[in-house]
């Protein structure tokens, strides 16, 4: 959108991330000088990411073990972010796990590369922990969601015995005059181009409709109770 937006009427959306607890700006997504000449596929990929912090804001991703993640645009964490007008504590509710150091746990997970530009991928309730390392769910239903044939796509985390998760894809088929003819192959054939080895679907679920929130966003916690037993069952040799 922020792509057509500029080429079609010269119009650059700014992206920004923030929450109530950041007053409300966390980062805004404005290139450095030795950025603003980048070629335009470049520049538009820069500015999709959530930016860098302003004067004032601290940041910093954290691991799973409590460890920072190096800025490397890779690894990811969750964020935390410290600064004068970041809340420390909330009003009559200290919640003390939330602000460990004077650092507020945002739960967004994210990447920061070397030039301090943010990329938020997943909410920490919804990141996938497969074999000791994250999957981003959002990323997957993102791609998921550029095939022609999908519809809508949510990607859950669902206990495995061997992986402790791994991604079931829950897909609703576009419909066409020809009737439903995406197969989970076609999926996992698009998405292999583009993702790790690992991070592909362990299985591909089709589904009349993803659940929704009162407010109209996925409600995974819907189909993660509907499935929660799904990789279980299949390696005890029965019926998903």
């Amino acid at each position: 959108m922020q792509r057509a937006y500029h080429r079609t009427f010269g119009v650059r959306i700014t992206h920004a991330w923030g929450m109530t607890e950041t007053s409300p700006i966390g980062s805004i997504s404005v290139p450095l000088a030795a950025h603003a000449s980048l070629a335009p596929e470049a520049l538009d990929h820069l500015l999709a990411s959530q930016g860098r912090v302003p004067p004032g804001v601290e940041i910093r991703i954290v691991r799973e073990d409590g460890s920072e993640a190096p800025w490397d645009g890779e690894t990811f964490g969750e964020i935390e972010v410290r600064g004068n007008w970041i809340a420390s504590s909330y009003y009559k509710d200290p919640a003390p796990e939330k602000f460990p150091d004077g650092w507020l746990r945002t739960g967004d997970v994210a990447t920061i590369d070397a030039d301090g530009y943010i990329r938020i991928v997943d909410r920490t309730k919804d990141v996938i922990k497969s074999g000791g390392e994250w999957i981003s769910s959002v990323t997957l239903e993102g791609l998921l969601m550029g095939h022609p044939d999908v519809a809508e796509a949510a990607v859950v985390g669902i206990a495995h015995p061997r992986w402790d998760e791994r991604p079931l894809a829950c897909v609703v088929r576009r419909k066409t005059e020809a009737g439903p003819s995406l197969t989970k192959d076609a999926l996992l054939e698009h998405l292999r181009p583009h993702v790790a080895r690992f991070w592909l679907p362990e299985d591909v679920v089709f589904i009349a409709e993803v659940p929704k929130t009162s407010v109209g966003k996925f409600d995974k916690k819907v189909l993660r109770q509907r499935f929660q037993d799904y990789f279980t069952r299949l390696a005890a040799g029965g019926e998903a």
